[in-house]
Parts: C-alpha cells; structure tokens; sequence
C-alpha cells in the first residue's frame, strides 16, 4: 500500500489560512441567518394575510389550558418553542390565546426519541374540561419508529388522532432530531393534515361517515369531541420534549 505523507510548508499554511477562515466565517453566517429568518414572516405572506403565533423570543400569546399563564414545562430555547414534558401528560397543554374557526396553520416540529405530542384546533375551555383532547380534533405527532410499543396507524404522525389515517403511500416523516414541517386546513368542515409538502389526510367533518367514526372509537365517551366550529389552537405536552417553531396562520 501507497503511503503518502503530506506535509504542508509554512508559507502554504500562511496562504491556507485565510481561505480556512472565511470558510469558517460564512458557515457561522449561513447558521446565523438561518436562525435570524425563522419565526418571520415575509412582505409576501404579509400581505397574504399570515400572522405570527410564536415570535422566536417570547411566549406571547399562549396560554395554559384552563389557565392565565404558561406552564412551566415550556420555554423559549434557541428561538424555539420549546416543552420539556415535565409533568406526565396531563394539565400541561398550552392554547393560542385568540380562537380560530377556519383557516391555515403551519408549524415546524421537532420530536425527542420515543417521544409523543399533538396539534390541536377547535379546543373549548371550562370547568368540566380536563384537557384540550375532551372537544379539539388532534394532529398527532410521535416518534412512529422508536416508540416502545407497537402503534396502530390512527395513533402515527399525522393521523387525525383516533379517527383518520395518514395515507402511508405519501408520508414523508423527518427522523428523531431533524425538523418536519406540518400544514393543517381547516375551512367549514374540510380538514386537510399536510405533512412535508404531502397531503396525508383529507376529510369532512360533521358528516354522518364522521359521526360514524366517532361513535367507533375512545371519543364516542367524550360529548363534546370535535362539535366545536370555532376555539382554540393547542401544543400538546405528554411527557417527552418536543420543540416548534415557524407556527403561521393564516385565516379562511
């Protein structure tokens, strides 16, 4: 075998050098303004309508589920936000602050190895509600790989959670620790879950097949599931870290 042993001169380094830093310079750029253009909205999507759920900084405009303030369990990490699943998967769910009816939602999502969360709408507070679940439909997010147990396809990503299946053939899901992108409509009834630029899922709300449905499975012990035309936007924390950002909406 060849060995060849390369051994750079003194002035050849004096020249490398330069190039090595700004090499260097422009990666650290490139990452800088990576993360200066997240949670922003473009003079297009302004004009468009879009609206700013998440501002990169601050945890303005969300709130607890039955609650004035945020729960503990979430902060803001690196222009993310970010819950730490604190506090087993119960009473630590967060609600936009103002109520959407129809409408487009985007979010960035980014899930921790088995971990587990969701993105709700049409969420109703009160007293005799102990979680978003009980009234808001859910868009599932889990780690469909690395989950200890064996998931059945209405509890995978993207599924309209206990209801509607993500349709297998067009699902495009981001490992543990990569982002993905997620895109749900929401206009008088006609539900759209998007996942990375694919359309998985596609339904009619309120329909006799959706009552059907719901008379079929866990949510047929719940009333109030899904009947709501209009409420609250929900991030759900069950017990694992989760982070989002990007989280846009745009009304219908």
């Amino acid at each position: 075998m060849l060995v060849l042993n390369y051994n750079p001169t003194p002035n050849i380094m004096k020249k490398l050098l330069p190039l090595l830093l700004v090499f260097c310079f422009s990666a650290l750029f490139a990452q800088k303004q990576k993360e200066l253009s997240s949670n922003t909205l473009s003079p297009k999507e302004k004009q468009q309508g879009w609206v700013l759920l998440f501002d990169g900084t601050t945890l303005n405009g969300w709130k607890g589920f039955n609650l004035t303030d945020v729960p503990k369990n979430w902060s803001v990490e690196q222009n993310e936000l970010t819950c730490y699943g604190r506090g087993g998967d119960m009473g630590g769910d967060i609600l936009t602050a103002q109520k959407y009816d129809n409408f487009e939602l985007l979010v960035d999502w980014k899930i921790s190895a088995q971990g587990n969360s969701g993105i709700f709408y049409h969420v109703v507070e009160g007293s005799q509600y102990h979680s978003p679940y009980e009234t808001g439909p859910e868009y599932q997010l889990i780690d469909d790989l690395g989950w200890p147990d064996k998931l059945a396809e209405w509890q995978k990503t993207g599924a309209d959670y206990a209801m509607h299946l993500a349709d297998t053939t067009k699902k495009i899901l981001h490992p543990v620790g990569q982002w993905n992108s997620t895109k749900i409509v929401v206009n008088r009834g006609h539900v759209q879950h998007w996942l990375n630029g694919k359309k998985i899922v596609d339904f009619q709300a309120w329909t006799p097949d959706w009552y059907a449905k719901v008379k079929a499975c866990k949510f047929n012990e719940l009333p109030d599931y899904g009947k709501a035309k209009t409420g609250y936007i929900g991030l759900q924390n069950h017990g694992s870290k989760i982070c989002f950002k990007n989280i846009k909406l745009k009304k219908l």
